[in-house]
Protein backbone atom coordinates (compact mmCIF):
# COMPACT_ATOMS: atom_id res chain seq x y z
CA UNK A 1 0.00 0.00 0.00
CA UNK A 2 1.41 3.43 -1.06
CA UNK A 3 2.69 5.67 1.95
CA UNK A 4 0.55 8.95 2.41
CA UNK A 5 3.56 12.04 2.60
CA UNK A 6 2.90 14.08 6.02
CA UNK A 7 5.02 17.38 6.72
CA UNK A 8 8.13 14.95 5.31
CA UNK A 9 7.21 12.00 7.12
CA UNK A 10 5.87 8.94 4.67
CA UNK A 11 3.08 7.32 6.75
CA UNK A 12 2.67 4.02 5.34
CA UNK A 13 0.63 1.26 6.49
CA UNK A 14 2.85 -0.30 8.97
CA UNK A 15 3.27 2.95 10.65
CA UNK A 16 -0.35 3.87 10.80
CA UNK A 17 -1.02 0.67 12.41
CA UNK A 18 2.25 0.75 14.79
CA UNK A 19 0.68 4.31 15.94
CA UNK A 20 -2.56 3.31 16.26
CA UNK A 21 -1.58 0.54 18.81
CA UNK A 22 0.61 2.48 20.82
CA UNK A 23 -2.68 4.74 21.14
CA UNK A 24 -5.14 1.98 21.98
CA UNK A 25 -2.84 0.17 24.31
CA UNK A 26 -1.83 4.03 26.01
CA UNK A 27 -5.46 4.50 25.99
CA UNK A 28 -6.57 1.07 28.01
CA UNK A 29 -3.41 0.83 30.30
CA UNK A 30 -2.18 4.40 30.77
CA UNK A 31 1.72 3.11 30.36
CA UNK A 32 4.37 3.88 27.96
CA UNK A 33 4.38 1.07 25.19
CA UNK A 34 7.36 -0.74 24.22
CA UNK A 35 8.30 -2.64 21.00
CA UNK A 36 8.31 -5.90 22.88
CA UNK A 37 4.54 -5.79 23.69
CA UNK A 38 3.59 -4.43 20.14
CA UNK A 39 5.72 -7.12 18.32
CA UNK A 40 3.88 -9.70 20.86
CA UNK A 41 0.81 -8.40 19.14
CA UNK A 42 1.61 -7.25 15.51
CA UNK A 43 -0.72 -9.12 12.91
CA UNK A 44 2.14 -8.94 10.82
CA UNK A 45 4.65 -10.55 13.00
CA UNK A 46 6.93 -7.75 13.01
CA UNK A 47 10.05 -7.88 15.31
CA UNK A 48 10.73 -5.69 17.93
CA UNK A 49 13.76 -3.94 16.24
CA UNK A 50 11.31 -3.23 13.26
CA UNK A 51 8.72 -1.97 15.56
CA UNK A 52 11.16 0.19 17.40
CA UNK A 53 12.58 1.85 14.31
CA UNK A 54 9.05 2.67 13.26
CA UNK A 55 8.48 4.19 16.77
CA UNK A 56 11.47 6.16 16.47
CA UNK A 57 10.48 8.16 12.98
CA UNK A 58 6.91 8.55 14.73
CA UNK A 59 8.29 10.05 17.21
CA UNK A 60 10.59 11.91 15.19
CA UNK A 61 7.42 12.91 13.28
CA UNK A 62 5.80 14.53 15.90
CA UNK A 63 3.23 11.64 16.53
CA UNK A 64 4.80 9.84 19.81
CA UNK A 65 6.91 11.04 22.25
CA UNK A 66 8.13 9.43 25.62
CA UNK A 67 8.37 9.90 28.94
CA UNK A 68 12.36 10.20 30.39
CA UNK A 69 11.85 7.73 33.05
CA UNK A 70 10.84 5.03 30.21
CA UNK A 71 11.79 3.63 26.99
CA UNK A 72 8.35 3.49 26.21
CA UNK A 73 5.81 5.79 23.54
CA UNK A 74 3.07 7.68 24.38
CA UNK A 75 1.64 9.55 21.85
CA UNK A 76 1.39 13.39 21.29
CA UNK A 77 -1.32 15.96 20.85
CA UNK A 78 -0.39 15.27 16.82
CA UNK A 79 -1.04 11.43 17.15
CA UNK A 80 -4.23 11.59 19.07
CA UNK A 81 -4.97 14.20 16.68
CA UNK A 82 -4.43 11.30 13.59
CA UNK A 83 -6.27 8.63 15.60
CA UNK A 84 -9.57 10.67 15.90
CA UNK A 85 -9.22 12.15 12.15
CA UNK A 86 -8.99 8.30 11.09
CA UNK A 87 -11.78 7.24 12.78
CA UNK A 88 -14.20 9.86 13.45
CA UNK A 89 -16.52 8.40 10.81
CA UNK A 90 -16.44 4.89 11.51
CA UNK A 91 -17.30 4.92 14.98
CA UNK A 92 -21.24 3.64 15.74
CA UNK A 93 -22.80 3.85 19.38
CA UNK A 94 -22.84 0.34 20.97
CA UNK A 95 -26.10 -1.25 21.73
CA UNK A 96 -24.84 -1.24 25.79
CA UNK A 97 -24.32 2.50 25.90
CA UNK A 98 -27.62 3.12 23.91
CA UNK A 99 -29.98 1.37 26.44
CA UNK A 100 -27.87 2.96 29.13
CA UNK A 101 -28.46 6.34 27.95
CA UNK A 102 -32.24 5.83 27.29
CA UNK A 103 -32.61 4.33 30.83
CA UNK A 104 -30.83 7.22 32.21
CA UNK A 105 -32.69 9.92 30.66
CA UNK A 106 -35.88 8.60 29.15
CA UNK A 107 -36.65 5.87 31.14
CA UNK A 108 -36.72 7.99 34.13
CA UNK A 109 -38.75 10.19 36.10
CA UNK A 110 -37.34 13.46 35.23
CA UNK A 111 -39.75 16.41 36.54
CA UNK A 112 -38.32 19.38 34.34
CA UNK A 113 -35.61 20.82 31.69
CA UNK A 114 -33.21 21.78 34.47
CA UNK A 115 -33.39 18.68 35.86
CA UNK A 116 -32.49 16.70 32.62
CA UNK A 117 -29.80 18.80 32.29
CA UNK A 118 -28.89 18.12 35.41
CA UNK A 119 -29.13 14.37 34.77
CA UNK A 120 -27.29 14.68 31.53
CA UNK A 121 -24.48 15.78 32.76
CA UNK A 122 -23.72 13.28 35.54
CA UNK A 123 -24.39 10.49 32.88
CA UNK A 124 -21.51 12.36 30.57
CA UNK A 125 -19.43 11.91 33.83
CA UNK A 126 -20.27 8.78 34.59
CA UNK A 127 -20.11 7.53 31.35
CA UNK A 128 -16.87 8.99 30.26
CA UNK A 129 -15.62 9.11 34.22
CA UNK A 130 -14.62 12.46 33.49
CA UNK A 131 -16.46 15.76 33.79
CA UNK A 132 -19.95 16.16 31.92
CA UNK A 133 -21.23 19.43 30.55
CA UNK A 134 -24.56 20.56 29.27
CA UNK A 135 -24.79 23.94 27.87
CA UNK A 136 -28.40 25.12 28.12
CA UNK A 137 -29.98 27.37 25.06
CA UNK A 138 -29.70 30.91 26.25
CA UNK A 139 -32.83 33.10 27.01
CA UNK A 140 -32.67 34.76 23.69
CA UNK A 141 -32.31 31.30 22.06
CA UNK A 142 -34.91 29.12 23.94
CA UNK A 143 -38.60 28.32 22.77
CA UNK A 144 -40.57 29.74 25.05
CA UNK A 145 -44.26 28.50 25.86
CA UNK A 146 -45.59 31.20 28.68
CA UNK A 147 -44.08 34.71 29.80
CA UNK A 148 -45.02 36.73 32.59
CA UNK A 149 -44.25 40.46 33.33
CA UNK A 150 -44.25 41.59 37.09
CA UNK A 151 -44.17 45.14 38.51
CA UNK A 152 -41.26 45.36 40.97
CA UNK A 153 -40.01 48.91 42.52
CA UNK A 154 -37.76 51.44 41.18
CA UNK A 155 -38.38 50.59 37.39
CA UNK A 156 -37.84 47.47 38.15
CA UNK A 157 -39.74 44.68 36.20
CA UNK A 158 -39.10 40.55 36.80
CA UNK A 159 -39.63 38.39 33.51
CA UNK A 160 -40.57 35.11 34.23
CA UNK A 161 -40.82 32.79 30.89
CA UNK A 162 -41.03 29.14 30.73
CA UNK A 163 -39.40 27.25 27.57
CA UNK A 164 -41.26 24.45 26.05
CA UNK A 165 -38.84 21.72 27.78
CA UNK A 166 -40.34 22.99 31.18
CA UNK A 167 -37.10 25.01 31.71
CA UNK A 168 -38.27 28.46 34.09
CA UNK A 169 -35.55 31.27 33.39
CA UNK A 170 -36.36 35.01 35.45
CA UNK A 171 -34.52 38.15 35.43
CA UNK A 172 -35.25 41.39 37.12
CA UNK A 173 -34.56 44.33 34.15
CA UNK A 174 -34.74 47.97 34.07
CA UNK A 175 -37.10 50.13 32.07
CA UNK A 176 -37.69 53.72 31.20
CA UNK A 177 -40.87 54.70 32.14
CA UNK A 178 -43.73 53.84 34.63
CA UNK A 179 -45.78 50.18 33.70
CA UNK A 180 -48.86 49.33 35.63
CA UNK A 181 -49.19 45.54 36.28
CA UNK A 182 -52.45 45.65 34.16
CA UNK A 183 -50.25 46.73 31.01
CA UNK A 184 -47.84 44.04 31.78
CA UNK A 185 -50.42 41.60 32.09
CA UNK A 186 -52.07 42.73 28.75
CA UNK A 187 -48.65 42.66 26.84
CA UNK A 188 -47.50 39.08 29.00
CA UNK A 189 -50.54 37.95 27.20
CA UNK A 190 -50.78 39.08 23.62
CA UNK A 191 -46.91 37.87 23.56
CA UNK A 192 -48.35 34.30 24.89
CA UNK A 193 -51.30 34.55 22.51
CA UNK A 194 -49.12 35.28 19.70
CA UNK A 195 -45.55 33.93 19.64
CA UNK A 196 -45.86 31.04 22.14
CA UNK A 197 -43.32 28.65 20.21
CA UNK A 198 -40.88 31.24 18.80
CA UNK A 199 -37.32 32.05 20.37
CA UNK A 200 -37.11 35.59 22.36
CA UNK A 201 -34.94 36.91 19.20
CA UNK A 202 -38.01 35.47 16.65
CA UNK A 203 -40.24 37.22 18.52
CA UNK A 204 -38.70 40.62 18.40
CA UNK A 205 -38.16 40.26 14.26
CA UNK A 206 -41.43 39.55 14.19
CA UNK A 207 -43.16 42.18 16.55
CA UNK A 208 -40.55 44.68 14.21
CA UNK A 209 -42.30 43.31 11.34
CA UNK A 210 -46.24 44.10 12.80
CA UNK A 211 -44.86 47.45 14.02
CA UNK A 212 -44.27 49.05 10.36
CA UNK A 213 -47.52 46.84 9.17
CA UNK A 214 -50.35 47.74 11.75
CA UNK A 215 -48.75 50.51 13.95
CA UNK A 216 -52.11 52.32 13.84
CA UNK A 217 -53.90 49.09 15.82
CA UNK A 218 -51.03 47.85 17.91
CA UNK A 219 -48.47 50.77 18.44
CA UNK A 220 -48.23 50.88 22.59
CA UNK A 221 -48.74 47.40 22.97
CA UNK A 222 -45.89 46.28 20.73
CA UNK A 223 -43.44 49.07 21.97
CA UNK A 224 -43.98 47.79 25.14
CA UNK A 225 -43.35 44.35 23.64
CA UNK A 226 -40.48 44.71 22.13
CA UNK A 227 -39.41 46.44 24.80
CA UNK A 228 -39.65 44.01 27.49
CA UNK A 229 -38.33 41.30 25.35
CA UNK A 230 -35.67 43.04 24.26
CA UNK A 231 -34.33 43.93 27.74
CA UNK A 232 -35.01 39.61 28.51
CA UNK A 233 -32.56 39.00 25.55
CA UNK A 234 -30.10 41.80 26.99
CA UNK A 235 -30.12 40.76 30.47
CA UNK A 236 -29.06 37.43 29.68
CA UNK A 237 -27.22 36.62 25.98
CA UNK A 238 -25.66 33.08 27.25
CA UNK A 239 -27.18 29.95 28.38
CA UNK A 240 -26.79 28.12 31.79
CA UNK A 241 -23.74 25.83 32.14
CA UNK A 242 -24.42 22.21 33.96
CA UNK A 243 -21.13 20.69 35.30
CA UNK A 244 -20.78 17.26 37.05
CA UNK A 245 -18.00 15.38 38.17
CA UNK A 246 -14.88 17.73 38.29
CA UNK A 247 -13.75 15.24 41.28
CA UNK A 248 -12.90 13.00 39.38
CA UNK A 249 -10.08 14.87 37.58
CA UNK A 250 -8.17 14.38 41.17
CA UNK A 251 -7.96 10.42 40.89
CA UNK A 252 -6.93 10.73 37.16
CA UNK A 253 -2.77 9.88 37.09
CA UNK A 254 -2.34 12.56 34.09
CA UNK A 255 -3.25 15.31 36.20
CA UNK A 256 0.20 15.11 38.62
CA UNK A 257 0.70 19.38 37.93
CA UNK A 258 -0.65 21.13 41.58
CA UNK A 259 -0.52 24.26 39.51
CA UNK A 260 -1.90 23.24 36.50
CA UNK A 261 -5.07 21.39 38.57
CA UNK A 262 -5.88 24.11 40.88
CA UNK A 263 -5.67 26.31 37.65
CA UNK A 264 -8.37 23.64 35.96
CA UNK A 265 -10.05 23.44 38.59
CA UNK A 266 -10.89 27.55 38.91
CA UNK A 267 -11.84 27.16 35.09
CA UNK A 268 -14.84 25.48 36.00
CA UNK A 269 -15.90 27.26 38.90
CA UNK A 270 -15.76 30.44 36.31
CA UNK A 271 -18.58 29.69 34.40
CA UNK A 272 -18.49 32.56 32.36
CA UNK A 273 -14.84 31.29 30.89
CA UNK A 274 -15.72 27.33 30.83
CA UNK A 275 -18.91 29.05 28.85
CA UNK A 276 -16.91 31.10 26.50
CA UNK A 277 -14.51 28.29 25.83
CA UNK A 278 -17.33 26.03 24.86
CA UNK A 279 -19.08 27.75 22.91
CA UNK A 280 -16.39 28.34 20.30
CA UNK A 281 -16.34 24.46 20.69
CA UNK A 282 -19.34 24.09 19.28
CA UNK A 283 -19.63 26.86 16.43
CA UNK A 284 -16.46 25.02 15.34
CA UNK A 285 -18.49 21.73 15.25
CA UNK A 286 -21.81 23.24 13.69
CA UNK A 287 -21.03 21.25 10.33
CA UNK A 288 -18.98 18.06 11.26
CA UNK A 289 -21.53 17.86 14.42
CA UNK A 290 -18.45 17.10 16.75
CA UNK A 291 -16.10 18.86 17.67
CA UNK A 292 -12.78 17.71 19.50
CA UNK A 293 -9.66 19.85 20.91
CA UNK A 294 -7.01 18.04 22.06
CA UNK A 295 -4.40 19.36 24.48
CA UNK A 296 -2.73 22.50 23.18
CA UNK A 297 -5.37 23.41 20.59
CA UNK A 298 -7.11 24.75 23.80
CA UNK A 299 -6.58 28.61 23.91
CA UNK A 300 -6.72 28.15 27.84
CA UNK A 301 -3.79 27.03 29.42
CA UNK A 302 -5.47 25.29 32.11
CA UNK A 303 -6.88 23.07 29.21
CA UNK A 304 -3.04 22.06 27.86
CA UNK A 305 -3.24 18.60 29.19
CA UNK A 306 -7.14 17.96 28.30
CA UNK A 307 -9.22 17.28 25.66
CA UNK A 308 -12.90 19.05 25.26
CA UNK A 309 -15.23 16.48 23.20
CA UNK A 310 -18.76 18.24 22.39
CA UNK A 311 -21.35 18.20 19.89
CA UNK A 312 -24.48 21.13 19.35
CA UNK A 313 -28.14 20.20 19.65
CA UNK A 314 -29.73 22.30 16.85
CA UNK A 315 -32.86 23.84 16.51
CA UNK A 316 -34.58 25.23 13.69
CA UNK A 317 -31.06 25.73 11.97
CA UNK A 318 -29.58 26.94 14.81
CA UNK A 319 -27.40 26.55 17.26
CA UNK A 320 -29.21 26.69 20.55
CA UNK A 321 -26.96 24.61 22.87
CA UNK A 322 -24.33 22.02 23.79
CA UNK A 323 -22.96 18.71 25.62
CA UNK A 324 -19.78 17.57 26.18
CA UNK A 325 -16.71 15.99 28.08
CA UNK A 326 -13.62 17.06 29.41
CA UNK A 327 -10.82 14.96 30.42
CA UNK A 328 -7.07 14.45 30.04
CA UNK A 329 -5.94 13.43 26.60
CA UNK A 330 -5.19 9.76 27.36
CA UNK A 331 -9.76 9.14 26.66
CA UNK A 332 -11.59 6.92 25.27
CA UNK A 333 -12.21 8.93 21.85
CA UNK A 334 -13.80 6.56 19.71
CA UNK A 335 -16.67 5.19 22.94
CA UNK A 336 -16.78 9.47 23.91
CA UNK A 337 -17.62 10.57 20.71
CA UNK A 338 -20.49 8.15 20.01
CA UNK A 339 -21.73 8.95 23.45
CA UNK A 340 -21.86 12.99 23.03
CA UNK A 341 -23.05 12.94 19.84
CA UNK A 342 -25.99 10.61 20.29
CA UNK A 343 -27.00 12.68 23.84
CA UNK A 344 -27.29 15.98 21.51
CA UNK A 345 -29.13 14.02 19.16
CA UNK A 346 -31.26 13.26 22.06
CA UNK A 347 -31.31 16.69 22.61
CA UNK A 348 -33.00 18.12 19.47
CA UNK A 349 -35.66 15.50 19.84
CA UNK A 350 -36.59 17.13 23.11
CA UNK A 351 -36.73 20.41 21.95
CA UNK A 352 -38.12 18.85 18.90
CA UNK A 353 -42.14 18.15 19.24
CA UNK A 354 -41.22 14.76 19.26
CA UNK A 355 -40.14 14.56 23.27
CA UNK A 356 -41.73 16.99 25.56
CA UNK A 357 -40.42 17.31 29.57
CA UNK A 358 -43.20 18.19 31.96
CA UNK A 359 -42.90 21.42 34.03
CA UNK A 360 -43.55 20.51 37.79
Amino acid sequence: MPGRKTQGFVFDQRSREVLLSVIRLYVDTGEPVGSRTLSKLSKEKLSAATIRNIMADLEEAGYLTHPHTSAGRIPSDKGYRFYVDSILRQVKISKSDELAIKLSLLDSEIGSATQFMERTSHVLSQMSDNVGIVVSPSVAQDIFQHIEFVKLTDGRILVIMVSRTGLVRDRVVRVEGDFSQHELDKTARYVTDNFKGLSLLAVRAEILRRMSEEKALYDKLLQNAILLCNRGITDEAQGEVYVDGTSTILSKPDFTDTERLRALFQMYEEKGKLLKILNECLVESANTGIGIRIGLENNAPSLHNCTIITSPYIYNGDIIGGVGVVGPTRMEYARMITVVNYIARLFERVFSEDLQLASR
